[in-house]
């Protein structure tokens, strides 16, 4: 068999395969009728499975190909490889279940046996609804769920915090942080700094900074990466949602309140 030949069969054998796999390719892809048709059914479907809601606009999404979840910062996140796309979203099922916040308590509390409550600045009665609490002192949500459980606790209905300061968002609060742990009155001191009335010098010792080093560590190896971030009976709360702590509460005082 000549040279010649040879190369000829091989590039017909080539372009063969090529046009094989084009085929296949192209059988992969589908066409504008077929997405048309799979939007009307997606759209028909999620109107029927989320009735409550109103959709304005439908249509296809960048996100090609399977979805994964993952774990970053205390967030649940979700990655699309086929797209490349990172996605900060949170997923419901048809019942209004939020499965997003379903992954994030259990990460949560998988990684609660990390907590150290030697650790933590503990104030409120020993027999109290217990709360750990991961807090700024400067920030205003913090500052405003102080001011909550100060007046929970002036109804009669305290709480145990158990306390966990981040130190890594605003530049002061690291330094006020150690101000509280290193007074005399650890409450009193929190209750003056939550309401603003930071003193100078502020008060600064080994141990205070030893706690608030220790604090980071564990903000850390939560996951924690906004305040006020609670967790209640190993339910995460992110942010100050009110309603959803005072039904907590409300609901822990009802079982510990005797039968009449």
């Amino acid at each position: 068999m000549t040279p010649r030949l040879v190369r000829s069969q091989y590039i017909a054998a080539a372009l063969a395969t090529l046009a094989a796999h084009s085929a296949s390719v192209a059988q992969d892809i589908p066409s504008q009728t077929d997405l048309s048709v799979a939007a009307r059914a997606a759209e028909a479907q999620l109107r029927q499975s989320f009735a409550n809601l109103r959709f304005e606009e439908f249509g296809p999404a960048p996100v090609t190909g399977p979805l994964f979840q993952a774990s970053a910062g205390g967030r649940i996140l979700y990655y699309a490889p086929d797209s490349d796309h990172l996605m900060f979203a949170t997923i419901y099922d048809r019942n209004g279940v939020n499965l997003t916040a379903l992954a994030q308590e259990a990460s949560a509390r998988k990684k609660l046996g990390t907590l150290d409550p030697t650790q933590a600045l503990t104030i409120g009665p020993p027999d109290a609804p217990t709360v750990i609490e991961f807090t700024d002192p400067d920030c205003p949500y913090c500052r405003a769920l102080n001011r909550f459980w100060e007046a929970k606790a002036a109804e009669g209905k305290p709480v145990r915090r158990q306390i966990y300061f981040v130190s890594r968002i605003h530049p002061q609060a690291a330094s006020k942080a150690e101000h509280i742990l290193c007074s005399k009155d650890q409450a009193g001191a929190l209750r003056a700094i939550y309401a603003g009335e930071a003193p100078k010098p502020l008060l600064a010792c080994k141990e205070g900074a030893a706690l608030v080093a220790s604090n980071a560590e564990a903000v850390e190896a939560m996951g924690i990466s906004g305040t006020p971030t609670l967790i209640l009976d190993g339910r995460v709360i992110s942010g100050f949602q009110q309603a959803e702590i005072e039904a907590w509460l409300e609901e822990k005082l009802a079982r510990k309140k005797p039968p009449s």
